[in-house]
């Protein structure tokens, strides 16, 4: 007897025994020495040949022996090749490609992957130029900063040696008897350190207004109320960037892969998410969308479409206490969107879940977000998350080493549908087959069989007659008691 080894490449050298000689329409079964008895005839099925060799059962164990290492060398040759190939999709032309991978839509650090392009209302950013100057990176921001300054003093600079160099006041630098517009600004750079002390209100005495230029009591008054717009403006915006609420983001953390797994005998989508400082949020409000592109009825493709995934809205469990890490449970229902999904499926599926974690920070009263995202290769079927927490003397120690931690737990591989479908025959299998403490009493059967007439003719008249504590065979075709009409029974109402 022979074994196909494209089928079963890696056979164990304990199959490799004697084979007994059967009729052809009887099974073929391969014995073992001191390991036990191995029926290979039911699963094995057309594979198993009916070549016997005539040689002694010894020597037909030696040659079998040596087939099946034969077998196994050929196996460990081909297996890394037979992986190359599952690991990668076939192309337009039959070869082999690399499955690409999903671009993502959030980063885990929160950053939306998302580019805009071919805006032409782009004055829309000068309206509103403070939000704008905030949204800036910090190398623009502080080149804004340095240049708003350097601007304003290079421009009045400028004017106030303009106006010395038009009254004429270059011309009388040794003159006693004549008043200049501001003493002492005798070159550009003099009447540029008068702006930088005008502006700053720094006043070291040398440089002076006087009265005799009412042009530059007029410039002195505009530069000093532009001066505390421009210092208003750019240390609000300053302010602002630095205590900016997703800064406080950095500090809340979620778990790097999701899971499922059953909790209260529900199949569940669980991740975990943490807070770093001692200082809370308050208000903490937890939301999670599906991302993943459809076609409607009517043909018409929605790329990544948001889909609503509840993390207790209805119950409240969305708004989180967030004093220790928090496990944010999704109980797949018949209106959450993997209520079809097996573990197989999962595999196959492309998608991102985009979990948004809100609420205000306790020390600025401003609202803080923090986003992460999963794909589904980032979710982990039959995983549970590790425990994190211990009691210790007079408080609760909080290990954080074990926040990104998982292992795994029994959970079955079916969908959620299926769970739900396989509970509910269940319940209804035990509803019909167990029968009830009346039902034992002598009196309801000897009821039952002084009738007999009463029963024939329900069943002539076609209605479906049912006896408690029995099944009939229409039970039995409809799926252990799942039937959609009446149900009667033969006890009568004093009985009952």
């Amino acid at each position: 007897m022979a074994l196909e080894n494209s089928v079963f490449p890696s056979l164990p050298e304990s199959l490799s025994l004697p084979v007994e000689e059967k009729g052809e329409g009887d099974d073929v079964e391969v014995a073992a020495d001191a390991t036990g008895v191995f029926n290979l005839s039911e699963e094995l099925g057309q594979i198993v040949t009916t070549e016997t060799p005539s040689t002694p059962p010894l020597l037909a164990k030696v040659n079998r022996s040596f087939q099946a290492k034969l077998a196994e060398r050929n196996a460990q040759a081909n297996e890394p090749r037979k992986k190359v190939v599952q690991e990668k999709e076939r192309g337009r032309f039959g070869w082999a490609r690399a499955r690409r991978k999903r671009q993502r839509y959030v980063e885990k650090n929160g950053r939306c992957n998302v580019s805009h392009g071919n805006m032409r209302e782009t004055y829309r950013y000068l309206t509103d130029i403070f939000t704008t100057l905030v949204d800036l990176n910090w190398r623009s921001s502080l080149f804004v900063f340095v240049m708003a300054y350097a601007v304003t003093w290079l421009f009045f600079g400028a004017i106030w040696y303009l106006i010395a160099y038009l009254r004429g006041d270059l011309d009388h630098l040794g003159d006693e008897t004549w008043t200049p517009c501001v003493h002492n600004v005798n070159s550009f750079i003099s009447a540029f350190l008068f702006s930088i002390e005008t502006e700053t209100t720094i006043g070291y005495g040398h440089r002076v207004i006087t009265d005799k230029c009412p042009v530059g009591t007029m410039l002195l008054l505009l530069q000093a109320i532009l001066g505390s717009m421009v210092n208003a403006f750019m240390v609000g915006c300053m302010f602002v960037k630095i205590s900016q609420p997703n800064k406080r983001a950095e500090t809340l953390v979620f778990s790097k892969h999701a899971v499922i797994s059953l909790r209260d005998d529900k199949l569940c989508l669980m991740f975990r998410v943490g807070d770093l400082r001692s200082s809370h949020i308050v208000g903490a409000n937890m939301r999670a969308k599906l991302i993943k592109s459809k076609q409607t009825q009517e043909g018409e493709f929605i790329p990544l479409d948001q889909t609503d995934i509840s993390v207790g809205f209805e119950t409240g469990d969305d708004r989180l206490f967030l004093v220790s890490p928090l496990v944010i449970s999704h109980e797949i229902d018949s209106n959450s969107p993997f209520w079809d999904m097996s573990q197989s499926q999962l595999q196959k599926e492309d998608f991102e879940i985009v979990v948004i974690l809100e609420g205000m920070v306790e020390a600025t009263g401003m609202t803080c977000q923090a986003r992460s995202s999963y794909l589904a290769d980032e979710v982990m079927w039959g995983h549970r998350f590790s425990p994190m927490m211990l009691l210790a003397e007079g408080f609760f120690d909080i290990d954080y080493g074990a926040f990104h931690h998982t292992f795994e737990v029994t959970t079955p591989s079916c969908s959620a549908r299926d769970i739900s479908l396989a509970a509910a025959r269940l319940d209804a299998h035990l509803y019909w087959s167990i029968s009830s403490k009346l039902d034992e009493e002598p009196t309801l059967t000897n009821e039952a069989s002084r009738q007999p007439d009463s029963v024939s003719a329900n069943s002539k008249a076609g209605e479906p007659t049912f006896i408690v504590g029995e099944m009939t065979d229409i039970q039995e075709q409809t799926g252990q008691g799942e039937l959609n009409g009446s149900v009667a029974t033969v006890q009568s109402e004093s009985e009952a």
